[in-house]
């Protein structure tokens, strides 16, 4: 039997947040951050593995996040593409022999993401070979050439979140070509879109799948489960 790989990162520093800790591990609503991530991708059979990218001073808050759900412990490294790039490594030999046939990754700063966003990318990434889910950007307009003002609204442009997800062997390759290459992606749809041929389907996004970069982030995430009924 096959199964799908859940990848959530939390190795970065969040300096942004100016607290002294992993903003991951930030407490919200009574949880760490990364709590709710795990949680949604614990609550979806459909895997049966699970990852958290972690740094090597941040284990002892990793142990208390993961608590008693089954999840794997990977330390990340010096940037996102490298910490996704180990996490891959540590699930190759189960990509290699079929057992995980797609691998999702997403960004443990984002807590909101709902199950049905999930299992949507899950099925839209089996069904096409990659999904990425996002929104459309009415908002972003064009500068003139000398910089003065702006030429109209951006046709077509979407703010792309995560979890963004792809068949498995194809990932794990593109990763391993990206690192012989030294090219460094800004998102994993990025280092597919330039070393593999699979399409990548967009799947509508949720506007409550924010990511907490500034302070304020939180205080809007908490305002939102509360708003939302996932709080008393």
């Amino acid at each position: 039997m096959t199964t799908a790989a859940g990848v959530v990162l939390a190795s970065g520093s969040g300096s942004r947040v100016g607290a002294e800790l992993n903003k991951v591990y930030l407490p919200l609503a009574g949880r760490r951050l990364a709590c709710w991530s795990l949680d949604a991708f614990a609550g979806i059979p459909e895997f049966g593995v699970l990852l958290l990218v972690i740094r090597p001073q941040d284990e002892d808050f990793a142990r208390e996040v993961v608590g008693d759900l089954d999840v794997e412990l990977v330390h990340g490294g010096a940037s996102r593409q490298e910490s996704e790039l180990r996490a891959l490594r540590h699930l190759s030999g189960r990509i290699g022999s079929g057992e995980i046939d797609t691998v999702l990754i997403h960004d443990g700063a984002r807590p909101l993401a709902s199950t049905t966003l999930i299992t949507a990318v899950l099925e839209a990434a089996r069904e096409f070979g990659g999904a990425v889910p996002g929104l459309t950007a009415d908002d972003v307009v064009v500068a003139t050439e000398d910089g003065t003002g702006f030429d109209g609204v951006l046709e077509g442009a979407v703010r792309v979140q995560t979890p963004q997800g792809f068949r498995a062997g194809p990932l794990l390759a593109a990763y391993e070509q990206a690192d012989r290459e030294g090219f460094i992606g800004t998102d994993t749809a990025s280092c597919m879109e330039r070393f593999a041929d699979l399409p990548v389907h967009w799947v509508p996004g949720e506007e409550r799948n924010l990511k907490v970069t500034y302070p304020h982030d939180l205080r809007v995430v908490e305002h939102l489960l509360r708003t939302t009924g996932t709080l008393p």
